[in-house]
């Protein structure tokens, strides 16, 4: 219940924090299962957020195990579809706990269910696919070793920048993996080699390379078109927007940022601040506006300044 009240908001959220995202084959999200959507990772949790709100399924994910700390979240992560894998770096000790989280990812499987993987198995800011770990073919592997008619969605995922809203995203799906796609006659290492291949063979297509340095470059790939006649009708509700949210952000962008957190995940706690403390928010301002002034009509404040946000959005310079 809780997975399914947040996603309808987080649809809704992603839409002030996104200018656009376009993707090439839209029909590839409403997929049916069992399904591993396998995904590169330059955005932390930010990523699998997206991920799941564009699948019209729920999606199980799975996250790096060191987040798994004291019971609550625990308790809460789980709540939200969310499953611990280790990896060595995180403790030689924790690492049997991933045969648990496989386990269960085939129970997934096995009612048809949909569960998201990061092929790269660590998190980077930058536009750039690095080597596939071994993780996602060998949950396949396991998968068609029990008869389950499992497939891979290999999805790219691209921003126009990170540290920044308003953003303009590409998402790009391939094709789907299954295991009539491969000759399994042999080793357990060698059949696991042939996924990953195929899955790199994929991915390398649905990743955009850019050098860090290349701004040039980057706008080009991310450009958007707007009509002229929209900014016009923009503009007033745009300016209307940046005064009403400037001090959310600035206090939002001024907590995370001394937070001390690792710069890759800076984006995504950003956005998990403002996801939490806007609809309060919003109901300050309007609840504030009603009691010095009077009039109900000040609660549709709560209507309008999503509208004026994403008004700003659209308008906002790129970074």
């Amino acid at each position: 219940m809780l997975y399914s009240i947040l996603k309808i908001y987080a649809r809704l959220a992603i839409k002030l924090y996104c200018r656009s995202i376009t993707c090439n084959h839209k029909k590839a999200f409403d997929t049916n299962g069992p399904l591993l959507i396998a995904v590169n990772h330059p955005n932390s949790f930010l990523d699998a957020v997206i991920i799941a709100t564009l699948f019209k399924y729920p999606v199980y994910s799975l996250a790096r195990g060191d987040v798994f700390k004291g019971k609550l979240v625990q308790f809460a992560l789980k709540l939200l579809h969310i499953m611990p894998v280790y990896r060595i770096s995180e403790g030689a000790a924790n690492i049997g706990y991933n045969y648990k989280t496989f386990d269960a990812c085939r129970e997934i499987f096995k009612q048809n269910g949909h569960v998201l993987i990061f092929c790269e198995g660590i998190c980077v800011n930058e536009w750039h696919l690095r080597p596939l770990k071994k993780g996602p073919a060998r949950l396949v592997l396991q998968a068609w070793e029990n008869n389950i008619p499992l497939q891979v969605l290999p999805i790219g995922i691209n921003y126009d920048a990170f540290k920044s809203f308003g953003k303009t995203m590409i998402i790009n799906t391939g094709s789907l993996v299954s295991k009539n796609d491969f000759s399994l006659a042999n080793t357990e290492g060698r059949n696991i080699a042939q996924i990953t291949e195929a899955l790199t063979r994929q991915m390398q297509h649905l990743v955009i390379e850019i050098d860090t340095s290349d701004t040039v470059k980057r706008q080009q790939i991310f450009a958007t078109k707007q009509h002229p006649l929209l900014k016009v009708l923009l503009a007033i509700p745009a300016f209307a927007g940046l005064l009403l949210h400037a001090p959310l952000y600035a206090t939002v962008k001024f907590l995370v940022q001394n937070t001390r957190v690792h710069f890759a995940h800076y984006d995504s706690l950003l956005v998990v601040f403002l996801f939490m403390a806007y609809p309060v928010y919003l109901f300050a301002i309007a609840l504030t506006g009603f009691w010095i002034w009077g009039g109900w009509y000040w609660l549709a404040l709560v209507a309008v300044m999503p509208v004026l946000a994403w008004s700003y959005i659209q308008l906002k310079p790129r970074t």
